[in-house]
């Protein structure tokens, strides 16, 4: 058997994902193990769950962050978190869209949202950054808000004068944990509904 014949057969009976990636998904979050677990890294923590799900890693650095390639329901996907640090997650989005010469109604971010309890989650089709500075990053540097995205819940503050920073950059209780953990399984579901284009039908069955 040739060189060829062997990498030939390693190409048949690869699982990678094939053809043109079609929709990027991004979750956004701050890197560093000083920041595993907290909840302004929703998004990181929901991605690694549908990564997980789909027997991939994300792990190739690419687009200023952490990239893993695959196929849901046949169509392929870029799952992308940004290492730019939250302020600056759109410098990360830009360049994927631009490099796979997609337009925002292709991209899917997920974030952390303070006005949703752990456990919740909402899907807009569209919508302002709401005081999030990730989301206010992408829509400056992108120009357009009209993209959907999946707001992940992590609770408010416990009082009005307690620090916000302070707060998304704390960690989960337990309990709000398991609540999370059960919100980011839901979250996948939904993203595999949205790539198909079933929005709608992943609203009525998610949407708090």
């Amino acid at each position: 058997m040739s060189i060829f014949d062997v990498f030939d057969r390693i190409s048949q009976n690869s699982h990678a994902p094939q053809g043109k990636i079609e929709y990027i998904i991004a979750g956004l979050g701050n890197p560093g193990m000083q920041y595993e677990g907290t909840r302004h890294n929703a998004g990181f923590c929901t991605l690694e769950t549908l990564a997980t799900q789909m027997g991939e890693s994300i792990s190739r650095l690419k687009f200023k962050g952490k990239t893993a390639e695959v196929n849901i329901n046949g169509v392929r996907c870029l799952l992308l978190e940004p290492t730019t640090y939250m302020n600056n997650s759109g410098e990360s989005i830009v360049q994927a869209l631009e490099f796979y010469k997609l337009d925002t109604s292709r991209l899917i971010v997920v974030y952390d949202d303070i006005s949703l309890e752990p456990g919740k989650l909402r899907i807009r089709r569209k919508g302002s950054h709401g005081g999030h500075n990730g989301m206010r990053s992408i829509i400056e540097l992108t120009g357009k808000d009209d993209f959907p995205r999946i707001k992940m819940g992590v609770g408010k503050k416990p009082h009005p004068d307690y620090d916000l920073a302070k707060w998304v950059l704390g960690k989960f209780s337990k309990e709000d944990m398991e609540k999370f953990k059960s919100a980011a399984e839901n979250a996948c579901e939904c993203i595999k509904l949205m790539v198909q284009g079933k929005t709608d039908e992943a609203m009525n069955k998610f949407n708090s």
